[in-house]
């Protein structure tokens, strides 16, 4: 990755303080989402607090700068969220996984304002993306509707990851676990990262995995994502994201030429090639993983519902503390929004994952639970 010279990061962090200052006395009138800053006494305490004692140690042990730029990866399967730091070469690794205390919907992209879907995609989040005076503690809007989205009629607003455990349509943490990943956040645009990728995947997009939801109808949506998937894991470098013929394209140039591609969302894709170096290395893991994909499906190994019947999931390390909070969808759906009708699917899942090992556990006691109303779109 090219580095910024010294004098781009001092403007690009003069620039990001003076943007957070200004948002920051106007947030009350203007916007609802004001910047992060550096002056702890135009922002909530919350908001500035320093990384931890263990974060600073990780950084040491994985020889990462406090302020190299981050990358946020979000399972709902799994339930986790993972973030991703650059270290002195100039690639990503793993920096901490945090479980996610809560998530809304099911697997699968959402469509529609008011459907409690949980984006799925490739996002860019910029500064004032963030909200240090949300009523969930801490918020960082995830940009949905992206251009993918919009290229494909998809709507919705105030998508969030934030605090508080409880999410309409989010991604929730617990109050600690966003107070710290909106440090790292704050750090990583302090040190002149002008953006950061948040991936949101329904799963981890493993040949098992994608056997197991094999009958799911998102799959081509999904496979689409596992190319972006593909080139991070094999480069640890984030992927250049792109929009056109109302498809995600990955680490695309123009050959023979300096001139950037122009990309319409909606048009048919401009010729374009991939770098080599990303894309040999995408295509053998593609090929591995396509050869094991079809010796489970050639197993007939056991599919997954296409629907949980419950609306959204749960790491498993939360469940003792918030028993109440998996409930049956159909009693939060709202607006008169259905699910389409689609056969049954066998229920079979054998990652071992919460929606496999508690879901079905879950439903007796969650229909007896009294459901709080839906969340405030203000998050």
């Amino acid at each position: 990755m090219e580095k910024v010279p010294r004098s781009g990061v001092t403007l690009i962090r003069a620039t990001v303080i003076y943007v957070l200052a200004l948002t920051a006395v106007l947030a009350g009138a203007v916007t609802p989402f004001p910047c992060l800053g550096e002056d702890g006494s135009q922002l909530p305490t919350k908001a500035t607090q320093k990384v931890s004692r263990e974060l600073l140690s990780l950084f040491q042990q994985k020889k990462m700068s406090k302020n190299s730029p981050i990358l946020v990866r979000l399972f709902k399967e799994e339930s986790e969220l993972e973030v991703w730091k650059q270290d002195t070469t100039g690639h990503f690794q793993i920096l901490k996984v945090y479980p996610i205390c809560r998530w809304s919907g099911d697997l699968g992209p959402k469509l529609h304002e008011g459907d409690r879907q949980a984006p799925e995609g490739f996002y860019a989040i910029t500064p004032e993306l963030l909200n240090p005076n949300s009523n969930y503690y801490l918020a960082i809007n995830i940009g949905f509707p992206n251009s993918f989205d919009k290229a494909n009629d998809r709507d919705g607003t105030f998508l969030m990851i934030h605090g508080d455990c409880w999410s309409s349509g989010c991604y929730a943490m617990t109050d600690e676990q966003i107070g710290e990943i909106y440090s790292l956040v704050r750090d990583s645009f302090l040190g002149g990262q002008p953006s950061f990728q948040i991936q949101a995947y329904p799963f981890r997009l493993t040949p098992a995995n994608l056997a197991r939801h094999r009958t799911n109808p998102n799959m081509d949506f999904w496979k689409m994502l596992k190319i972006g998937n593909d080139h991070f894991e094999a480069t640890r470098l984030e992927p250049k994201v792109d929009v056109c013929d109302r498809s995600y394209v990955f680490d695309a140039y123009q050959p023979n030429s300096s001139k950037p591609l122009v990309f319409d969302t909606t048009a048919k894709c401009p010729a374009f090639v991939i770098n080599p170096k990303i894309a040999r290395r995408a295509l053998e893991k593609q090929h591995t993983d396509d050869l094991e994909y079809a010796q489970l499906v050639a197993e007939n190994v056991s599919v997954a519902p296409i629907y949980s019947g419950l609306d959204g999931g749960m790491n498993k390390a939360f469940l003792a503390r918030f028993p109440e909070r998996i409930i049956p969808l159909a009693m939060v759906l709202t607006n008169g929004f259905q699910l389409p009708q689609l056969p049954p699917v066998p229920w079979a899942d054998n990652d071992g994952s919460l929606p496999s090992r508690f879901f079905g556990a879950l439903i007796k006691s969650a229909s007896q639970a009294q459901v709080a109303s839906t969340d405030s779109t203000t998050h």
